[in-house]
């Protein structure tokens, strides 16, 4: 079997070919000037091409891709939601159920004064001794208020537990804070006087949320 042998090429001929190539006389060059010459063009033009052209299009293309990625996405969310629309719905409801629910165990601006007098009588009633009982000034919160007030009482320290018990099961929100517990150096029966700060809560009526509310635009707009 003969081998195949690929017919050798003369360097030196192709470079006297490019060397002798008259510009006026195209038709009339060597073939593989005339190739080299056809293939720069095609290149050029491919080049050309690509960066006036083709690189716009390719950068609108990835665009219109990510877009649709984007709106598969949305489509895909919306779809969810529509599906479980029922169940949002039902947790919508329980929430302003469980919210209905905490917001009455806030007493109204009517109601506070009744509840003070619970507290104090939950510590008379465990046979402590209030040496103080100051209301503090209000704190306005998004839709409702907290009011401090500060309390010394003296007695034992069961009793002071069982007043801690007492307060929880009251059926407004009251909370016991900054509690501290020390000797009564003003007796000498071994009783304690214990410090806090016994916070309530009170929910704001439709005028003071609408004050509220009014004054927060006032604020927005004096800042433009």
């Amino acid at each position: 079997m003969k081998s195949l042998t690929l017919p050798k090429v003369d360097l030196r001929s192709v470079l006297d070919d490019f060397r002798n190539l008259n510009p006026k006389d195209v038709g009339a060059w060597p073939v593989i000037p005339r190739v080299a010459v056809l293939l720069g063009l095609a290149a050029a033009i491919l080049l050309a091409g690509w960066w006036f052209v083709w690189s716009d299009q390719l950068d609108a293309l990835a665009a219109r891709q990510q877009d649709e990625l984007k709106l598969k996405e949305q489509f895909v969310a919306k779809k969810t939601q529509a599906v479980n629309l029922d169940l949002y719905t039902q947790q919508l409801s329980e929430i302003d159920r469980s919210f209905g629910a905490l917001l009455k165990q806030l007493p109204n601006k009517s109601e506070v004064e009744a509840l003070l007098i619970e507290i104090n009588q939950s510590g008379m009633g465990r046979g402590l001794q209030f040496d103080l009982f100051k209301p503090g000034q209000e704190i306005v919160k998004d839709f409702y208020a907290e009011l401090p007030i500060n309390v010394r009482l003296t007695g034992n320290y069961h009793d002071f537990g069982a007043f801690a018990g007492d307060i929880s099961r009251l059926s407004r929100i009251v909370t016991l804070n900054n509690i501290s517990i020390a000797v009564n150096p003003q007796a000498k029966d071994g009783s304690l006087v214990m410090d806090a700060v016994t916070k309530t809560f009170r929910y704001l009526d439709d005028e003071e949320l609408a004050a509220k509310k009014k004054a927060a635009q006032a604020a927005k707009g004096g800042k433009k």
